[in-house]
């Protein structure tokens, strides 16, 4: 997808094609690594693809650092985060 066309996209859209694209990126990197990847021109363009996404998403402002495990949120990492989360 064109950078135009990412622009385009409305924030939950841009979302859901940033976790695709990490899907496939690490998909591909796993076939790689077994040796089951013929065309290696894909991981490139692949990482293209998402590192476009990525550029589009922080250009917008929409935040990504919420990672999930599981469809919930996942726990704070660091004491400052816990005490943070914990009020």
């Amino acid at each position: 997808m064109r950078a135009a066309d990412l622009r385009d996209l409305p924030e939950g859209a841009l979302r859901e094609h940033i976790a695709t694209a990490r899907r496939d990126v690490f998909g591909l990197r796993m076939q790689h690594a077994t040796g089951e990847l013929d065309n290696t021109a894909r991981m490139r363009g692949a990482k293209r693809e998402l590192a476009r996404a990525l550029t589009v998403a922080r250009q917008r402002g929409v935040d990504l650092d919420v990672k999930t495990r599981g469809g919930r949120e996942a726990p704070p990492v660091t004491k400052a985060e816990a005490e943070a989360a914990n009020g």
